[in-house]
């Protein structure tokens, strides 16, 4: 099923008729439009053509406009060119509160370099007071940056006041009008802008090609240096392909505007009754009146938008902004019109396109009320009995992946900082060593392991899930030495939106896994909930004296990692349906597999301490080692082993959040070295779950064990590391 469409503001189709006009430059007119022969003078008309079509739409002269690469680079170009041609008249620079990031960081990149940024606040519709914007100037400023329509709320910004103000005192003034060109009227010189940005993709044209406006006259600092393309001022061969498809778009554009804003009103205005007439309790974010005639951001309070979104399989639409869609943080805009956090947290933006039909619309006013519904009262509906799984992929039911959904680090320190640690000596194991379980004595020849974990889907086969989410609670009783005697089940299960056969599922393979560990399940704890949620609190046995904790790391030994990282990158390609079957499929049995061998196997070596590679990461474990045991280590990037195809997700961006807080958290510890691909660093952070050992053993006894882990079937263990010398805890990343 073609989902509806409902996310024009994050990007729009390509006009038929932009497709066309571009056809004939991708099958036949190929020429450099630099070039003096024929096939580049077809070229530059084409060029020239485009030039005074965007020219004409916004009320400027052809000589005007640049082509660019979209709007960020139109962003980049306008800011930076300006603030660095006029350093020497003054280094101030006034923006909003509420601008897209292709704004904000520019201007966080500048106040690098020695500008002050002045970021104007705005009321509670998300509008910038012109007042404010003149109170801000002094005699520094340089340039006035505000965009003309906000993309996550659509409210239109006094562009022409904040003009007037700029031309008053003879100050710069650029607009971001991405979302706004081709919604409503936009017009330099009824604006009195100085430059404006303009994208492609949000105007029915191809992505990677947008335009600048520089007013005649303006002189900007080059980005790109190069031949003279572009009359000197943005060097590189012109994609002509695009620029005809942006020119064309422009053109369209022009021609049905008044057309288009009538239509997209009708639809918005069509959502917008329809869900408020059934979900009275809504707030809609935005200026009532000044506002892109497309855009509609709802909060639905007591449901959370990402877990909104994955209930709506039949409508696309964003969490906040489209580039922040895989972040359940509130938005910088919403933070900045002091949205109360339980209607941010459940905000959702939708924006009507040409395209928009109302038989759509009604459609999904009846999709989002069904979702919503079941999300903010599920003790009134009845579960769902349907039996046929084929269709259920547990991913899309929650916004968290496995351990990579684990409260961040950071913050988990700064919570649990003041607690009293346990006087009671009979308490072996507790906060104090950063372990993840608990060790209690009973008597001289036995000690209990007790260790929760639970978290929410990582894989979508229920069965799956269940035996995945059983290995990773066991890991911590055999990370310390351990053997589990019994576990007790905890649940939270959405029965309103999930049948419970999903849930049986779960349970059998939680089950399957514990009677392969030699242990019973004994009961358990379930909760309603609104996204599936499975793990186990699982007691073990030991012997006091034989406890690997791991705060006991010894200078010399050697680092040994018993399974490949890679689990968190690869669940999250497996939501978004990025990942080859093999890849997912080698995830999974890594995943499903317990560390009971390499338990087994470690208790016939001198092993000096142990942990699990979990929700941390691989780096945030090894810290907790090195910085419990005060010790220095050390680890080789290239011995760590990786599960095939990860590292291509991880060059592609296709990262979890909690990996990213995970490499955050780590920074202060890890001197990185020559290891400074970004994407090595994250792989390293990745969020695991059901993860490795990570062993610390004299390193005289290393290849020993190396030996006997290989000849029980764990092929892809590794000496990955060092433990140096007595220090902080740093961790030093370089080649043996």
């Amino acid at each position: 099923m073609i989902p509806i469409y409902l996310d024009y503001n994050a990007t729009t189709p390509i006009d038929k008729e932009v497709a066309s006009a571009m056809k004939p430059f991708l099958d036949e007119y190929f020429g450099n439009p630099s070039s003096v022969h024929s096939y580049g003078e077809t070229t530059k008309k084409a060029v020239i053509r485009a030039r005074e079509q965007i020219a004409s739409l916004i009320g400027a002269n052809p000589d005007e406009i640049i082509f660019t690469s979209g709007g960020t680079e139109s962003n980049n170009y306008a800011i930076k060119g300006a603030a660095f041609a006029n350093r020497g008249k003054g280094n101030h620079i006034i923006t909003s509160s509420v601008e897209h990031p292709a704004v904000t960081e520019v201007c966080r990149y500048l106040e690098q370099e020695g500008f002050n940024i002045t970021y104007i606040p705005v009321d509670e519709f998300g509008l910038v007071a012109v007042e404010d914007v003149e109170k801000a100037i002094t005699p520094q400023t340089i340039l006035i940056s505000v965009m003309h329509a906000n993309n996550e709320v659509g409210t239109i910004q006094p562009i022409e006041e904040i003009g007037k103000v700029a031309k008053k005192y003879q100050i710069l003034f650029h607009s971001d009008a991405a979302q706004s060109l081709g919604k409503i009227e936009v017009n330099v010189e009824k604006m009195g802008v100085d430059l404006l940005s303009i994208a492609g993709h949000k105007l029915y044209a191809p992505k990677g090609i947008g335009a600048l406006y520089i007013r005649r006259g303006i002189k900007l600092q080059k980005l790109i240096h190069g031949a003279d393309h572009e009359m000197n001022l943005r060097a590189g061969t012109e994609n002509v392909l695009e620029i005809v498809g942006l020119g064309k778009a422009a053109e369209l554009a022009q021609r049905d505007l008044q057309k288009t804003m009538q239509h997209l009103k009708k639809m918005r205005d069509a959502l917008n009754d329809g869900l408020f007439e059934k979900l009275p309790d809504i707030k809609l974010n935005g200026h009532p009146e000044k506002r892109l005639p497309n855009t509609l951001s709802i909060s639905f309070p007591g449901v959370e938008a990402n877990t909104l979104l994955a209930g709506l399989k039949d409508v696309a639409a964003s969490a906040g902004a489209a580039c922040h869609t895989d972040s359940v943080d509130v938005s910088p805009v919403l933070e900045a019109m002091k949205l109360p956090v339980q209607y941010a947290m459940g905000t959702i933006r939708f924006s009507t396109g040409r395209h928009t039909t109302s038989e759509e619309i009604e459609k999904a006013v009846n999709s989002i009320v069904k979702v919503v519904h079941n999300l903010k009262s599920p003790a009134d509906l009845k579960p769902v009995t349907v039996v046929d799984l084929s269709d259920v992929k547990l991913t899309q039911y929650t916004h968290g992946l496995g351990c990579a959904c684990k409260i961040r680090p950071q913050y988990l320190e700064r919570v649990l900082k003041d607690f009293p640690l346990p006087v009671d000596p009979n308490v072996l194991i507790s906060l104090s060593s950063a372990d993840d379980a608990a060790v209690y004595k009973i008597n001289e020849e036995q000690a209990i392991i007790q260790t929760v974990d639970f978290f929410t889907p990582i894989v979508d086969d229920p069965y799956d899930f269940g035996a995945i989410a059983a290995a990773n609670a066991l890991s911590d009783i055999y990370a310390m030495g351990g053997k589990p005697l019994f576990a007790l089940n905890i649940v939270g299960f959405p029965d309103n939106r999930l049948p419970e056969e999903v849930l049986k599922q779960i349970l059998k393979g939680a089950q399957d896994v514990a009677e392969e560990a030699g242990m019973h399940i004994l009961g358990g704890h379930t909760v309603e909930d609104t996204e599936p949620k499975f793990g186990m609190t699982v007691t073990g046995i030991i012997h006091p004296d034989k406890i690997l904790a791991n705060n006991n790391l010894k200078a010399g030994d050697a680092l040994v990692l018993t399974k490949p990282i890679g689990t968190g990158i690869i669940a999250t390609a497996l939501k978004r349906g990025l990942t080859d079957i093999s890849v997912a499929n080698k995830a999974k049995a890594i995943m499903r597999s317990l560390n009971k061998t390499a338990a087994e196997v470690m208790t016939h070596f001198p092993v000096n301490a142990c942990t699990d590679v979990t929700g941390f990461g691989l780096l945030g474990h090894l810290w907790e080692m090195s910085k419990g045991s005060g010790m220095d280590v050390e680890i080789d990037p290239e011995r760590v082993p990786l599960i095939a195809g990860v590292e291509q997700l991880a060059i592609n961006g296709i990262i979890p959040g909690g990996t990213v807080n995970n490499k955050e958290y780590v920074d202060e510890a890890v001197d990185w070295g020559k290891f400074t691909a970004v994407h090595q660093q994250l792989l390293l952070c990745d969020a695991q779950t059901s993860g490795g050992l990570l062993i610390s053993i004299p390193s005289s006894k290393a290849q020993s064990l190396l030996a006997e882990l290989k000849g029980n079937g764990l092929n892809e263990v590794a000496v990955i590391g060092r433990v140096r010398e007595k220090g902080v805890g740093k961790i030093y990343l370089k080649a043996f």
